[in-house]
């Protein structure tokens, strides 16, 4: 498995984990259930982890991927993205770790707004990820896309002398083209 496969392997979990954490936080606060503050908190570990991990597999991808200028600057944003997202949901897992019990009702409405901002975050984090991957086809290697672009009608074959027959004249037409008189 190369790196980039490996970067969107990892990044769907954390994605789910940390949106659902803050969905948990959030039901706990509306229904008063302690169990569900603890559901929020131990997802929030996993999101955490495991997002890290798809931001170290990310910064790996960007190094082995064969990319031009516009993906270099998505990937840039991306990435810048991923540390902010993470940062948040890092500096969430920590205070309420840190806090476990009696923090004040303005600390729970800070988390509970830092978590909101997460998510938001979270979804520019992802919409930029599906533009490199789907209209810019980010990972996906330069002799790939060549090969793809051929099968698809595209782009036509490269001139071969040896592959591309000479008219009775002895010119050779480029190739797709319609043989023509000179």
């Amino acid at each position: 498995m190369d790196a980039a496969r490996l970067h969107a392997a990892l990044n769907d979990l954390p994605a789910a984990l940390l949106l659902v954490a803050v969905l948990f936080d959030l039901a706990s606060w509306l229904w008063k259930r302690e169990s569900l503050a603890w559901a929020g908190i131990w997802t929030l570990w996993a999101g955490v982890v495991s997002g890290w991990a798809a931001v170290v597999a990310g910064k790996v991808a960007e190094e082995n991927i064969d990319h031009g200028e516009a993906i270099h600057e998505l990937m840039e944003r991306h990435e810048l993205l991923g540390y902010v997202t993470m940062g948040i949901f890092t500096v969430v897992l920590v205070w309420k770790l840190w806090r476990r019990v009696g923090r004040s009702p303005a600390e729970e409405w800070a988390l509970r707004g830092l978590g909101a901002a997460g998510v938001v975050t979270l979804l520019m984090l992802g919409n930029i990820g599906g533009k490199l991957v789907f209209e810019h086809a980010a990972g996906v290697s330069n002799v790939r896309m060549h090969a793809e672009l051929l099968d698809r009608g595209v782009l036509l074959p490269k001139a071969d002398s040896t592959t591309t027959p000479k008219d009775s004249s002895g010119h050779q037409h480029a190739p797709g083209t319609t043989p023509h008189a000179h």
